[in-house]
């Protein structure tokens, strides 16, 4: 090791999907969202003025976030904005996960946050499921230094009742406890209607997968106006600029389209029950998803043989190799001919 190497801060990093770019690929891998974005985007972003770029763009992001607040039923200083929810994620670990203690998320749940955990020198401890991968709600009556997990969860697909929501939040007001409801549109109920109720209660959501923007990266927090204040605070230490001018223009068109948003997440979950009852018929086995994917099982078929079988026809699902999870795959819903594809492949290969 050379001397410097010694002062490097390491961690373990995030482990991302694989983003495969191949002709005639099904890419169900990622839960990204099937269909394009609102048709006002595709239209925003051929209007846009390339001179403007030479200027900054506004730091407080101020008609992205009263876009927000409006379609939220919020005030435009409860909101903040971000380069995709993982960075807003990250500004409130900064933020807020600073008291030495422990905080509390599930074993069975996004890997992103012991990785930033990690980073940050913030100690953890992660909660069991059930062993049918609910959240233990009395688990997070315990010292701790904040509270996070996702709702509905990430990889299960399984969403908690808003009431045991609230009970994790009355155990734990003298930390901050946030929902991170990436998939949130796809099934469930948001904790947004908390908000006034609790404090210290921060919201995090995205545009990556209800609003077919995974590629722009825009994510945004909800709650009490100190919090936002508190978020903005650690931003403007870190980067004023988060959100360039083309993610601003953008998103602002994407929540102005709530007909095109309200069709094409309908569209997502016919897809997504479509698809449990077939694979239902072909014995697998899974929680009862209220996002946009699957968390399945098989008693007769390894999912590490199954996540093989399917890449060697270019059909990507997520393959996780880790303690209690490590023989199921995650499917993202894509279109109705994607999934049938899907099935029909899974019908051949279990009828071998």
């Amino acid at each position: 090791m050379k001397a410097w190497e010694k002062n490097v801060r390491t961690v373990v990093p995030y482990v991302p999907g694989e983003q495969p770019n191949q002709p005639g690929m099904i890419k169900l891998n990622t839960n990204e969202n099937p269909y394009p974005p609102a048709p006002g985007v595709a239209l925003a972003l051929r209007e846009m003025d390339a001179e403007a770029l030479r200027l900054y763009p506004d730091p407080a992001a101020s008609d992205l976030t009263g876009a927000l607040a409006e379609r939220y039923g919020l005030e435009e200083d409860q909101v903040f904005v971000g380069v995709g929810s993982d960075d807003v994620l990250a500004m409130a670990f900064m933020t807020f996960f600073h008291s030495g203690r422990p905080i509390l998320f599930p074993d069975i749940t996004y890997s992103f946050y012991d990785v930033w955990a990690d980073l940050l020198r913030i100690p953890y401890e992660c909660q069991p499921l059930d062993e049918n991968f609910n959240i233990v709600k009395e688990n997070y009556k315990k010292y701790n230094g904040g509270v996070i997990f996702p709702n509905p969860n990430a990889p299960t697909g399984i969403a908690q009742d808003l009431t045991d929501i609230e009970y994790i939040i009355q155990q734990n007001q003298d930390v901050v406890v946030i929902v991170d409801e990436a998939y949130i549109d796809f099934g469930g109920e948001s904790a947004v209607s908390l908000i006034d109720k609790y404090d210290n209660l921060l919201v995090v959501q995205t545009f990556s997968k209800s609003r077919s923007m995974a590629g722009m990266r825009i994510g945004f927090a909800m709650g009490n106006k100190s919090l936002i204040k508190y978020l903005n605070d650690v931003k403007y230490s870190f980067n004023s600029y988060t959100m360039d001018r083309t993610a601003l223009v953008l998103g602002v068109e994407a929540v102005k389209d709530e007909a095109y948003f309200q069709e094409t997440t309908e569209k997502i979950i016919q897809t997504r029950e479509w698809t449990k009852r077939e694979l239902k018929k072909l014995g697998f086995h899974f929680a009862d998803s209220c996002a946009n994917f699957l968390f399945v099982t098989h008693e007769k078929y390894l999912a590490r043989d199954l996540f093989e079988a399917l890449k060697q026809k270019r059909i990507y699902v997520r393959y996780f190799n880790k303690p209690r999870i490590d023989n199921f795959l995650r499917i993202t819903i894509g279109t109705d001919q994607e999934m049938q594809a899907l099935v029909d492949f899974l019908k051949a290969y279990t009828a071998q």
